[in-house]
């Protein structure tokens, strides 16, 4: 394969990759390493890597337009990355002594239980009902603007949404795909956070326990300039992108599609993985 053909079909998946994380908050890496190490035959410790770089423009790319909005809630953001970029450090540390067929896997099983919550009900209600002392006391409760006006809610279960970020931020450095399933599930589920402000912060943080990963994969010298320029320019496009669409338009069936796509992948992650083909 030339060098033009691999770059141009590298550079087509980085796109559809930011696409998807956008519009689901699950970073582009659950598209980004199967098509490396399926397609490509790259060594996964380097797709992971070449990932984390994408996850970090997927975040740039497209927390800028929700932040924009008011969406986000950047206090809620900061105070969980406290908890996530201390696990994707210890994440990554063992991602880079353990066997990649094994990490295959684990990335296989990650993914299904991905599709599967971005096909869940969400919990797109507001939650009025302050339970929580710890969140009055940190500010982590707020507000966005929604179709009828101003939308109030309460954040619940503090630590028990810190606790599960921690776990997110393992699975971010040790696989590189962000987690954005477990950050949205201990926003959205635990934390009782609508889902639009879950997703949304879930793109802000994606960038932050990205960066903290990415540092022991570049001292490792497992992350290739020629792999992830194309990767971050397509990222960043497709981030874009779904930032639009998220904001504008009903995406359930984009999301039933995205699922379908990442079940397969993620199946086809574990047979190769079993049989110590990555």
């Amino acid at each position: 394969m030339s060098v033009l053909l691999f770059t141009s079909i590298l550079f087509i998946g980085a796109i559809a990759a930011g696409l998807v994380g956008a519009l689901t908050g699950l970073g582009g890496g659950v598209v980004l390493i199967p098509l490396l190490t399926l397609v490509f035959n790259v060594d996964i410790r380097y797709a992971i890597g070449c990932a984390l770089i994408s996850s970090i423009a997927t975040s740039s790319g497209s927390a800028v337009a929700y932040i924009k909005e008011g969406i986000t809630n950047i206090r809620i953001g900061m105070f969980l990355e406290i908890a996530t970029t201390t696990g994707a450090i210890i994440g990554a540390l063992i991602a880079v002594y353990m066997p990649t067929n094994i990490v295959a896997v684990i990335f296989g099983v990650v993914l299904l239980f991905s599709a599967f919550m971005a096909l869940r009900k969400k919990n797109e209600a507001a939650d009025t009902s302050e339970k929580s002392k710890i969140a009055r006391v940190l500010k982590l409760n707020g507000s966005y603007t929604g179709p009828s006006g101003p939308v109030e809610y309460k954040v619940h279960r503090v630590i028990g949404g810190y606790s599960l970020m921690t776990v997110a931020g393992v699975i971010s450095g040790l696989l590189g795909i962000g987690s954005g399933a477990l950050k949205v599930l201990a926003m959205d589920t635990i934390m009782r956070i609508p889902f639009k402000v879950s997703t949304t912060t879930s793109n802000f943080m994606i960038g932050v326990t990205a960066a903290a990963s990415a540092v022991v994969y570049l001292q490792r010298g497992y992350i290739d300039p020629d792999l992830a320029m194309p990767v971050v320019i397509g990222v960043l496009i497709g981030a874009f992108a779904g930032s639009k669409i998220l904001l504008t338009a009903d995406v359930k069936k984009l999301r039933l599609l995205f699922s379908i796509v990442i079940g397969f992948l993620a199946l086809e992650m574990i047979y190769n993985g079993l049989r110590g083909t990555l």
